[in-house]
């Protein structure tokens, strides 16, 4: 009967004849890292992962990130391995209408979450691992394979801190060292020990193999099992190419497949047989421990403000957030230490264990989010808007990963006022308009905000949240509703000249604009914009009808991407034309109302508009 080392060495055999194989066939990918790899992975999945082959999605899986993407032929193999596909399909990879993509997907339903972007990987498992420790009280694991070269990647190291600050001992890295990168040497080439104390002085357990002795492998992986209170680096060395002689340890064979025929020929024999037909021996995970039922979804407590209170949006996010969380359990939320700012705080004072600090790092504060909203949480990240800018990698990965998570951004535009530019998010409409599929929301009262958390966690996909720093009116009656896709219409005549779009700080100047005209008998339509995106093209088309074609949109942002741009993709090609005001320029510090004066974005620059219309 043969050993466990055999069979594990078979395997990998098998996963680098895969990988070269489908690779070749493509004409394109990266079979040389799957070769360094090959052996690591034959004994996470072939050993040390436990997981149902029948059902990618228990939730008490073992959860595996190929955090190093650009080696997914070796993932699609394990998985063939595994019998979980079929060995033919490896042959379709990269091909158009295959579910085996050049990077993971979750087009293929066992890829969780989508990599490639480097050095993303470890922020998503260490999202997937809070959901284990602390939420559904489950035991499975988190397993995440690095490159050595993303190492280099600040996120990782966020990820790490956070990592080890939160006792995550279910969640296990390895960091494949093969000392190659795409157009040289890594940073520290085979010194695996100084990968090692850098995890250590992160708070990890660190464990230093060669990757390719299944004697040092297997004792590694049943160490990380066993740690207490730290999460785990594995740090092994290996062979880019390793098992293909003029592959082994070369230099220039990044990202490129062998020429079939004489080439690959050679590679292949080299490699040795393909032994198919052996059967896995693949542990299954246990039943879930967790009793409760997170299913139940209640109705939210209506907002309740008195009539002729101001109160910020940024408010009225923290009260419909911590309201949400009682009616929905499956609500969770995350701040990057603004929450005193963004008013998360008040989730986390009705929800503490529901709540994860996610500190000043906001590439990591996205990617765990993005780890929880895959293992079936509904995540509200929060953070000052200008700040999400910095992890605008993370968020367009998180459509591509199909991620139902929900951004909120607070202290948006120059309406902040002294603290100055560079705390003033006046790119997010933009950032968040590019992303495919995501709603854009943009409040103008509390009512609403509370309103459009809801819409927001009931919404499925990417939702954006904008809200503002000052204290505004209260425009609308506690019961009033907001569907995604809608505007509201508040001021309205039939003598109306021209309609006036603006959300947010800036829809209160345009009332009071609005209310400087009527004294002058100059009658002009407001129309709440308050979601971006979809946009409510039908009701922007009407209005410019009835108000001689003409559009005014006010918005506390830069011109480019925002929401004006949002009403003139809607209208251009109806005949209607659009006024732009908007913020113009880098910012300075000032008050709030003579930064909106400055930039013309106040009430007496959209009459001064208004007049010039007209």
């Amino acid at each position: 009967m043969e050993t466990l080392k055999e069979f594990l060495k078979q395997k990998a055999t098998n996963l680098r004849i895969h990988s070269v194989i489908s690779t070749s066939e493509a004409g394109s990918g990266h079979p040389t890292t799957c070769l360094s790899a090959a052996d690591l992975v034959s004994a996470l999945f072939f050993h040390a992962m436990r997981y149902d082959t029948t059902d990618a999605q228990n939730p008490n899986n073992d959860r595996f990130i190929l955090s190093k993407g650009h080696a997914a032929p070796l993932l699609y193999a394990a998985y063939a391995e595994a019998g979980i596909i079929p060995t033919e399909k490896l042959r379709t990879l990269r091909q158009i209408d295959s579910i085996l993509e050049g990077h993971p997907t979750p087009r293929f339903e066992w890829t969780e979450v989508a990599t490639g972007s480097l050095g993303q990987g470890l922020s998503l498992g260490l999202g997937m691992a809070l959901n284990s420790k602390y939420l559904d009280d489950a035991d499975y694991r988190v397993y995440v394979l690095l490159g050595d070269g993303e190492t280099a990647e600040g996120g990782v190291w966020e990820a790490a801190a956070l990592a080890s600050h939160y006792k995550l001992n279910n969640l296990i890295g390895i960091v494949d060292v093969n000392a190659i990168g795409q157009s040289q040497r890594t940073m520290y080439a085979f010194d695996i020990d100084t990968y090692c104390q850098r995890f250590e002085a992160f708070g990890w357990q660190t464990i230093g193999i060669d990757g390719h002795d299944f004697d040092e492998i297997l004792p590694a992986l049943d160490r990380a099992k066993v740690s207490d209170e730290k999460p785990t680096m594995i740090v092994a060395k290996t062979f880019k190419g390793k098992g293909i002689s003029f592959l082994e340890n070369a230099d220039n064979w990044h990202g490129k497949a062998l020429a079939q025929g004489e080439e690959l020929d050679k590679a292949l024999a080299e490699l040795g047989p393909l032994h198919s037909g052996v059967p896995v021996r693949i542990e299954t995970p246990n039943p879930i421990n967790g009793s409760a039922d997170r299913s139940a979804v209640t109705e939210c407590e209506p907002p309740d403000y008195p009539a002729d209170e101001e109160v910020a949006t940024r408010s009225g996010y923290g009260a419909g957030l911590a309201k949400l969380g009682t009616a929905n359990p499956n609500v969770v939320a995350l701040d990057g230490d603004t929450k005193n700012s963004t008013y998360a705080e008040q989730f986390m004072a009705l929800h503490p264990n529901r709540y994860f600090e996610m500190f000043i790092a906001e590439q990591n504060l996205v990617g765990a989010g993005i780890g929880l909203a895959k293992r079936g949480k509904i995540p509200f990240v929060s953070t000052f808007a200008a700040f999400l800018s910095r992890a605008y990698d993370q968020i367009r990965m998180s459509a591509i990963s199909q991620a139902n998570i929900k951004y909120a951004g607070s202290h948006c535009g120059v309406s902040i006022g002294e603290d100055g530019p560079s705390q003033m998010g006046l790119e997010d409409i933009a950032m968040f308009r590019a992303i495919p599929g995501a709603a854009v929301l943009y409040p103008s009262d509390a009512v609403a905000a509370e309103r459009l958390v809801a819409e927001a966690a009931a919404h499925e996909g990417i939702v954006y949240l904008r809200t503002s720093r000052p204290k505004t009116a209260i425009l609308y009656d506690v019961d009033e509703s907001f569907r995604i896709g809608g505007c509201k219409v508040i001021r309205e005549s039939r003598e109306d000249k021209v309609t006036i779009v603006a959300a947010g700080v800036a829809l209160h100047e345009a009332l009071e604009a609005h209310d400087i005209l009527a004294k002058e008998a100059i009658a002009v339509r407001i129309i709440d914009l308050y979601s971006v995106k979809p946009v409510d093209k039908d009701a922007l088309q009407k209005a410019a009808s009835e108000t001689n074609n003409t559009l005014i949109t006010v918005e506390d942002h830069y011109p480019e991407g925002g929401l004006g741009d949002a009403v003139l993709d809607a209208v251009a090609t109806e005949g209607i034309c659009v006024h732009k005001l908007a913020v113009t320029g880098v910012p300075r510090s000032g008050k709030p109302e003579e930064l909106l004066e400055h930039h013309g974005i106040s009430a007496n620059a959209i009459v001064q508009q208004v007049k010039r219309v007209v």
